[in-house]
């Protein structure tokens, strides 16, 4: 009888004792997180958005691929439209006739980015007669060594790996922007076996991206919003999930769409909120865009941009948060 205590105490021991040290494992790991993983997947969801502006911008530029003829080619009009020039890059136009393409970026710093490596373009069924404007087409998309280094701190990351574009609505920039026979797009970027992402620590992640873009011209500004359509077990809406560059799983789901207008930039979005989920972490960490200097959110007007955005994470009564400045 009394062993039988001995080990029923013993036992109520352990148990009080191992919830003691989970607990004080939870509140280790609340004291210590730095919202990286939330830092990590928006530069890296920045950086795609940009990519996918100039897929395109040069795409849509070239006449053969975009699916118009020849003499409306106007290699420079989708960038004339949006004032800009393709600074930082060229573009090898000499597979064109099978429907690809490959920009090259030279590691000239714009805008506080120096970019180094190269991204594929290609048109699937290019040789069946899909093109770039049809509904339903799709562009591959390979990086390949693509490098994009923060040069006030030499912060880097670099993407490997493949993802189609998808032509969802039919129509392009050049139908939005030039001709105007269109007053909003529909496409989608999806992963194919996930993006490697390299980190200037030598640390390593895999992203499987999964959103949607729809882009549209109120007051004449080019808009975007972008949704996510990915899923992993029982979550929807996800616009990225996979590893983290510490081995984690995670998941980023879009709880509010994320929009950016070519005013701010791509990079400064004006509204949108996703919640981030690490396995190893018994806390989520909630982004929200557009917030001023203290993390308040803010209402962004017509040619105004916000500071930056936040991320939060709770634990029991207690809040933390931090605040990240756009580019």
């Amino acid at each position: 009888m009394k062993t039988n205590k001995l080990i029923l105490a013993t036992a109520a021991i352990l148990m009080v004792g191992s919830m003691a040290f989970t607990s004080c494992k939870k509140k280790q790991a609340f004291k210590e997180e730095n919202g990286q993983s939330s830092e990590d997947n928006r530069n890296v969801q920045t950086e795609n958005d940009a990519a996918v502006n100039e897929i395109n911008t040069e795409v849509g530029n070239v006449a053969n691929m975009h699916g118009r003829g020849e003499s409306a080619n106007g290699i420079n009009a989708i960038h004339n439209a949006l004032g800009i020039t393709a600074t930082g890059y060229t573009v090898n136009l000499a597979d064109t006739a099978n429907g690809s393409i490959t920009i090259t970026y030279n590691g000239t710093v714009v805008n506080n980015r120096k970019r180094e490596g190269s991204i594929k373009l290609t048109i699937l069924d290019f040789t069946n007669g899909k093109r770039w404007k049809q509904a339903g087409c799709i562009v591959q998309v390979e990086y390949m060594d693509y490098k994009i280094t923060r040069a006030s701190d030499g912060k880097f990351i670099k993407l490997n790996g493949k993802q189609n574009l998808t032509n969802i609505s039919g129509g392009t920039w050049w139908e939005l922007l030039i001709i105007k026979t269109q007053t909003s797009l529909a496409s989608s970027v999806t992963s194919v076996g996930g993006l490697n992402v390299t980190f200037d620590d030598g640390k390593t992640a895999v992203y499987n991206i999964n959103r949607k873009f729809t882009y549209t011209l109120p007051g004449g500004i080019l808009t975007c919003t972008g949704e996510g359509i990915g899923s992993s077990e029982s979550l929807n809406s996800l616009e990225n999930y996979g590893t983290t560059r510490d081995g984690d799983v995670f998941t980023s789901q879009v709880s509010t769409p994320i929009v950016w207008n070519w005013t701010c930039g791509w990079w400064a979005p004006t509204q949108g909120a996703v919640e981030i989920k690490v396995d190893s972490k018994e806390f989520s960490l909630n982004v929200t865009f557009a917030v001023d200097k203290d993390g308040n959110a803010v209402s962004v007007a017509a040619n105004s941009c916000a500071y930056g955005w936040k991320v939060e994470w709770k634990h029991k009564n207690k809040t933390k948060k931090k605040v990240f400045g756009y580019l």
